[in-house]
């Protein structure tokens, strides 16, 4: 991966996020988000949580993004089995 290309999309959603790189929960909980283990994780992404949170949109990604590309948690995305049946 390029230093300059962010770990995750646009797309990503919160839990995805939480669930391929770990340490980003770390950075949810410090903000006073309720993300882990909430419902609704799978369905927002960082603009969703960052306004149901009240948060900065741009500075809650930088600081999901630089823990994320530098986590030596780094998990392997799920495989298309694996993502079919979260979604089921």
């Amino acid at each position: 991966m390029d230093c300059s290309e962010p770990p995750f999309s646009d797309d990503a959603t919160m839990d995805e996020i939480m669930r391929r790189w770990p340490a980003t929960i770390r950075v949810i909980l410090q903000n006073g988000m309720l993300c882990v283990g909430c419902p609704i994780a799978p369905f927002h992404k960082i603009s969703d949580a960052a306004r149901e949170h009240g948060l900065a949109e741009d500075k809650l990604r930088r600081e999901l993004q630089a823990v994320a590309a530098t986590s030596p948690e780094r998990r392997a995305p799920p495989t298309p089995l694996e993502f079919a049946l979260r979604q089921a």
